[in-house]
C-alpha cells in the first residue's frame, strides 16, 4: 500500500475570488483541495504552469476559450481521479447537499471528514 504523507498549505486569496473558485469546483463536483492537488500535480507532471500565463488583455489566455480551459481542467480533474482509484488511493469529494466533505473510498462508500 502507497502511504502518503499530506502536508497544510496556506495562501491569501482574495475573498471575491475564492468564492467564485468554491462555486465553480463544487459544481464540478470538487473541493478546492482537491482542484489545487490537481493543479499542482499537472504542473508537475508537465514541468510547467499548465496554462499560459501572458500579459494580455484576453482574459483565458492567448489563444485559448473559457471551454478550452474548462475542458482541461476537468481532463486533469479526470487523470487525478483515475490515478487516485489506481493507486487505491481515497478521492476527496463534495456533497452538495449535505454541503459536507468526504473521502470515497473503495467501491464508492463514503466517509464524511469532521463526523
Amino acid at each position: 500500500m502507497n502511504t502518503q504523507v499530506d502536508v497544510r498549505v496556506t495562501f491569501r486569496v482574495e475573498k471575491e475570488l475564492k468564492e467564485k473558485a468554491e462555486r465553480l469546483f463544487e459544481h464540478l463536483g470538487l473541493n478546492m483541495s482537491t482542484a489545487l492537488n490537481v493543479f499542482l500535480r499537472k504542473a508537475v507532471d508537465e514541468a510547467a504552469i499548465p496554462f499560459t500565463v501572458a500579459a494580455k488583455s484576453n482574459i483565458y489566455g492567448a489563444g485559448y476559450t473559457a471551454n478550452d480551459i474548462t475542458q482541461v481542467f476537468l481532463s486533469a480533474v479526470n487523470d487525478e481521479i483515475a490515478e487516485k482509484k489506481r493507486l487505491g488511493q481515497p478521492i476527496a469529494r463534495y456533497d452538495s447537499v449535505s454541503k459536507r466533505p468526504y473521502l470515497e473510498v473503495a467501491e464508492g462508500e463514503r466517509e464524511y471528514i469532521n463526523e
